[in-house]
């Protein structure tokens, strides 16, 4: 049995992460010093508008993160003074039974998740109303205004804060246990044997639905029914567009596909990128856009570790664009010095290096400023250093956007920087971006993403080679 298997089959570290929550709650505020509880409401069930059946579920994440339950209509409750953790689930319903057989009961919870006590959700108003009677000056930390439990200590005069929880959990979600971190493996590595289904897939598939589809069939026969966010398959000019979404449109005389797509595994998020050549092989321009955009992951790679600025990786990624640009004779007019201070390489490679990594595609603690100033910054979703224990995403791209780069091209300012018959040649090529899940560590990094990377790899396994 490896390692990772031996430890996904323990708990999910609820307590832990509520007494890491605890302990920054206990840092920023006197009141959890004394007979504090936090206090969480999971996700409900909704019902499709005008329907009766409900809509996909998806566990609240500060709720998972604290309980490790992903069943809908739960709530938790933990005393900080005992370290005591409490989930209340749904009572057992014999109607409901008849449709969809017994659900969990309380002693099947205690043994499946990390938790002190369960009771039935009928039992959560009176063990709210005795802990505030027990303590007069107990006080409740939640997330936002609960919308039913809670609402039972309406005629107490508990205090409670609604501000300081959310930032807790998000901060603490940042760092991650050796759980977590094999969550975020076993999600890759489904999204290995993905990526590698696509390759294989497309000599034969003609539409981009087609690999959409050997994508996501690959994730659900290895167990992942979930994706971690919308898939991209974007071939030719799709590419382009950072997030295309419409995954339909038909790959003949188009020369690469963007491949961004990721599994989900109880609830812990991959997020990986691939761009391949539709023909089995890279024509002259997509392998230089390519190698170029090789050479930003690696050198940004290289300065990776924990305590680094992350600004410092991405301007590090722009400078290495900017120069790969000059080379190729898209860029002119300048030295990479200048390019850089004109921030013409935004015009390419419009967004952030990366994100942090989790329960999220986009998980939470980055701290980003979206109302920045200076383009080359404003979407970068980290700000600051990377501490040791995050995991987060690697992934430069060079764009070919119209929408994007004909401004550019307009502006007196920047269009003499830009060699208009070169781009000509290039426009087609799409978009290339290559994107790792990367554990942060004291001197370095360790990659957690598989899959199938580099011109030559993924050539000889297009062709047959393994």
């Amino acid at each position: 049995m490896d390692q990772q298997t031996k430890i996904l089959e323990g708990k999910y570290p609820a307590k832990a992460h509520c007494a890491k929550v605890a302990s920054y709650l206990q840092t920023r505020s006197a009141n959890a010093a004394g007979n504090a509880v936090i206090y969480l409401e999971g996700q409900k069930t909704v019902l499709i508008e005008d329907n009766d059946e409900p809509r996909p579920f998806r566990q609240r994440r500060p709720f998972f993160y604290l309980s490790g339950c992903s069943l809908p209509d739960c709530h938790l409750i933990y005393e900080l003074s005992t370290s005591t953790l409490t989930l209340f689930i749904p009572d057992l319903n014999p109607d409901s039974v008849i449709w969809s057989g017994l659900p969990l009961l309380p002693p099947e919870a205690l043994g499946r998740y990390d938790i002190d006590a369960c009771f039935p959700n009928s039992q959560l108003p009176a063990r709210l109303s005795s802990l505030a009677q027990k303590d007069s000056d107990i006080r409740f930390y939640i997330k936002d205004i609960p919308r039913d439990a809670f609402l039972s200590l309406a005629q107490t005069t508990v205090s409670t804060d609604t501000k300081l929880l959310h930032p807790a959990v998000d901060e603490c979600r940042v760092t991650k246990d050796s759980y977590e971190i094999a969550l975020l493996r076993k999600a890759n590595a489904i999204s290995t044997i993905a990526h590698t289904a696509v390759l294989h897939a497309i000599p034969t598939a003609r539409n981009e639905q087609d690999l959409e589809a050997a994508f996501i069939a690959a994730c659900i026969s290895n167990g992942a029914k979930y994706q971690a966010y919308h898939p991209i398959f974007g071939s030719g000019p799709n590419a382009a567009t950072l997030h295309y979404q419409h995954n339909d449109q038909p790959l003949s005389a188009r020369k690469n596909i963007l491949v961004d797509a990721g599994a989900e595994w109880d609830c812990y998020c991959s997020d990986v990128t691939r761009t391949m050549p539709l023909s089995g092989s890279f024509d002259p321009n997509s392998r230089a856009i390519y190698s170029l955009v090789q050479q930003m992951q690696s050198t940004a790679l290289a300065l990776l570790k924990a305590n680094v600025t992350w600004e410092t990786l991405h301007v590090r990624a722009h400078e290495i664009a900017v120069q790969g640009l000059l080379d190729l004779g898209i860029l002119k007019g300048g030295t990479a010095e200048e390019l850089m201070k004109e921030r013409i390489s935004v015009a390419f490679f419009p967004h952030g290096l990366g994100h942090y990594l989790g329960l999220d595609t986009h998980d939470t603690g980055g701290n980003p400023d979206y109302g920045d100033q200076d383009t080359m910054f404003r979407f970068l979703r980290i700000r600051g250093e990377i501490p040791e224990g995050a995991v987060v995403t690697v992934e430069p791209g060079v764009y070919f956007c119209p929408f994007i780069v004909e401004p550019y091209l307009k502006d007196e300012r920047t269009k003499r920087f830009i060699d208009e018959g070169v781009l000509e040649r290039f426009w087609e090529v799409g978009g290339v971006r290559i994107e790792d899940d990367v554990l942060v560590t004291k001197d370095g990094y360790e990659n957690l993403t598989t899959a199938p990377k580099g011109i030559e790899e993924m050539e000889k396994m297009m062709a047959g080679g393994c």
